[in-house]
């Protein structure tokens, strides 16, 4: 069963990044978003399973480090943006991570499958600062997803609509407190839909 956690996700997240913005009037008008209503569904099935598994996970793991928000305080951009080139996580088993994660009584898994760095988990042909480009090269979001499939445990997926990593996003690190110079707000919403969809 594969729980819609992501519009939910994408609803969440756009209401945080649109009250953390400025309140300076920008040079042009953004064209308004309509968002979809929550699924009531599946927030109580999500509900109901009470017990999950989140995942935060990928090159920044490399460092010990919290994912996204050390991006330019505790570790460089130019360090953390350069991990995934080193990252290869050869132990890496989802069929194991699921077992453990149901054995432990868990209904669910959610997996960050872009957080706020911008780095994606999954094969994208949208970016090249993705899983298949560092030296383990799998899609982990497929065999996770998989592996739950097989194992009978939920599976859903947490993305980030703010990625402090691409030059369009208006925002970037530390902390998504800088404001870019230049930036392209709806050539990102193209970019964004286009690895949602």
């Amino acid at each position: 069963m594969i729980v819609s956690f992501r519009a939910i996700g994408v609803v969440l997240l756009f209401a945080s990044f649109v009250s953390a913005a400025d309140t300076k009037p920008a040079a042009k008008a953004v064209k308004k978003i309509e968002c979809p209503a929550p699924d009531a569904a599946a927030l109580q099935r999500w509900q109901d399973m009470r017990f999950g598994m989140f995942i935060h996970w990928g090159p920044v793991s490399l460092t010990g480090r919290e994912i996204g928000w050390s991006r330019g305080t505790q570790t460089p951009i130019e360090e953390y943006d350069n991990l995934y080139k080193r990252f290869n996580p050869t132990k890496f088993d989802a069929d194991r991570w699921v077992a453990v994660a149901k054995a432990a009584g868990m209904k669910y898994i959610i997996l960050t499958t872009k957080h706020h760095d911008g780095f994606c988990l999954w094969d994208t042909k949208q970016t090249d600062f993705n899983i298949m480009k560092s030296p383990f090269g799998r899609d982990v979001v497929n065999e996770l997803a998989e592996a739950c499939k097989r194992q009978g445990i939920a599976f859903g997926t947490y993305h980030s609509v703010c990625d402090w990593h691409h030059p369009d996003f208006p925002r970037t690190s530390p902390g998504g407190r800088v404001r870019r110079k230049t930036s392209d707000i709806e050539s990102y919403r193209r970019y964004l839909r286009a690895q949602v969809t």
